[in-house]
């Protein structure tokens, strides 16, 4: 007897048979324990077909998709199932979230990133015994499809996205079967409330497990609703500045020297060259103005050979970098900068409600508060502010991370504001390329911007005079040999010029209040952490 199951032909042939026919040109008969053996693997082709009532044109576990064929099925997302589509028949393809057996019926919860929907297969003249034990022993996590009714129900299914409507199935297939979860997407995905009750039993998935399984840990809602608003950043940042005239550009991360000094590169041989990978399109975007193109921006890879295992630092992030010629001042600079994270932010709350409520029920935070215009405050006021919380800190020191939250709080309490600019940074605290004030060369025409007490962005108007530039960098042990050509761009007239890099990442973290910069990159990069 044959039967085809998932596109394969099965051979039920009894052990009587088998017992009473020759084998290998009729040498031999097979041994009982061979039929006892044979009798076991019929039972799994049988079971795993559907039993006696297999019906390959209704349920079973498809072929292997590869482009044999386009249909006219009408596909639609779950997201996509209300009531306007009642009484009609649907193809779906989305995960199983959870199947529940019962009787002569089994309940699944389809899943399609964060929508969900019930689909119910009921035992019926039409949907035989089979179909509803093997929707019953799907794992959870495959890829199926199924063709279903879309029904109104008349009580809410309170524990999916589209409660008013549920599919009645009636054809089912698994297209990718899961093998065992590392991890339970229902216990990623528990709201952070419910670990602090006392008498809490919940699993919490331990953040290592996560990690190890990003590309599992991804397909929780509040996960995928963060990368989506991560997104969001980098669109709004590139729309801004498009609209403000300014190009996108692509530089190199392959450098001889290292763009901002100091140690902390990854160095490597690059044939017989020694190299590095950038810290950072500073020099490019510079080169880039002294080319004419007036304003520049990249999105693009920044790499930071740093070992610092904390919530906020990665050894590979995403920079969103801008740079632009100035007519007179670097407030000009901020200016732009005023404008752009309003409109990023203005942007996330207008287009992203409903990721930003998908985040808010699983980790709970406090919308962004920010002012218009933005808070300017100059280093030194900061540093009155911190005095006066009793800190000691001396003129020209650089803020330490305590101190950078404690200056978030008092700004919050005094301005009502999580969102502020801080400028006119100590000379020692920034890069050789940075243009000193005109009244005191101890600090400099740079900037850094803060939300909730952590820097989101660091930037400066540059130094555009060759003689200078190479002062600054032998002073900050440079050798110049290395950033020749930079400072050689600069000796055929250049325009005065400056800008920033913002962390995407870091940018993020903070707007959601994740608390840990790994929560919002894709597949991090830390001292500890290469793959996957």
């Amino acid at each position: 007897q044959r039967r085809v199951h998932g596109g394969l032909s099965v051979w039920l042939i009894s052990s009587r048979d088998m017992a009473d026919k020759p084998v290998e040109g009729g040498e031999k008969k097979l041994s009982k324990k061979e039929l006892r053996i044979l009798e076991r693997q019929q039972q799994t082709a049988k079971s795993a077909a559907g039993g006696e009532d297999a019906d390959p044109s209704k349920f079973g576990d498809a072929p292997l998709i590869q482009s044999v064929e386009i249909t006219n099925r009408r596909w639609v997302k779950v997201s996509e199932i209300n009531e306007s589509l009642a009484g009609q028949t649907v193809w779906v393809r989305a995960r199983l979230h959870t199947s529940r057996g019962k009787g002569k019926c089994a309940f699944l919860v389809l899943r399609e990133q964060y929508s969900t929907v019930q689909a119910v297969v009921f035992q019926s003249d039409t949907i035989p015994k089979g179909m509803v034990k093997y929707a019953s022993n799907i794992s959870k996590e495959s890829m199926i499809d199924v063709e279903a009714l879309v029904s109104v129900v008349q009580t809410p299914v309170e524990s999916v996205s589209q409660k008013t409507v549920e599919l009645a199935v009636q054809k089912l297939f698994t297209i990718s079967p899961s093998i065992n979860l590392p991890f339970q997407i229902e216990d990623a995905s528990r709201p952070d409330p419910e670990f602090e009750k006392p008498d809490c039993t919940y699993v919490r998935v331990n953040p290592d497990t996560r990690l190890d399984s990003r590309f599992i840990d991804l397909r929780t809602p509040a996960n995928l609703a963060i990368m989506k608003i991560q997104h969001g950043v980098g669109q709004l940042f590139r729309e801004f500045l498009l609209k403000e005239g300014f190009i996108e550009i692509h530089s190199p991360k392959l450098i001889a020297g290292s763009s901002e000094g100091g140690a902390s590169v990854f160095r490597f041989k690059y044939f017989d060259l020694p190299a590095c990978l950038a810290q950072s399109p500073q020099l490019a975007k510079q080169m880039a103005i002294m080319s004419d193109l007036e304003r520049v921006f990249e999105i693009g890879p920044v790499f930071r050979a740093e070992d610092s295992n904390t919530h906020r630092h990665l050894c590979e992030f995403v920079g969103l970098d801008m740079e632009m010629a100035i007519n007179e001042h670097y407030f000009e600079i901020l200016d732009v900068l005023n404008d752009m994270f309003l409109y990023i932010f203005d942007g996330l709350t207008e287009r992203y409600a409903k990721e930003l409520a998908t985040i808010n029920a699983q980790h709970p935070f406090e919308p962004l508060q920010y002012s218009r215009p933005t808070l300017r405050l100059t280093f030194p006021e900061a540093i009155a502010m911190l005095r006066g919380a009793g800190v000691t800190i001396d003129d020209l020191q650089d803020l330490s991370t305590p101190d950078e939250k404690l200056l978030g709080r008092l700004v919050k309490e005094k301005y009502g504001t999580d969102f502020f600019m801080l400028h006119r940074y100590p000379t020692v605290a920034r890069p050789f390329y940075t243009m000193p004030c005109p009244d005191d060369g101890n600090y400099t025409n740079s900037f850094d911007f803060f939300i909730r007490g952590e820097e989101i962005v660091s930037g400066a108007q540059r130094i555009h005079d060759p003689a200078m530039l190479n002062e600054n960098a032998r002073n900050k042990g440079i050798d110049v040999a290395t950033i020749k050509d930079y400072i050689d761009s600069f000796r055929y007239g250049a325009p005065p010029h400056g800008g920033c890099g913002v962390g995407l990442e870091r940018v993020t973290m903070l707007y959601l209040g994740t608390g840990n910069i790994r929560k919002t990159s894709m597949f991090p990069r830390d001292p500890k952490r290469l793959t996957p």
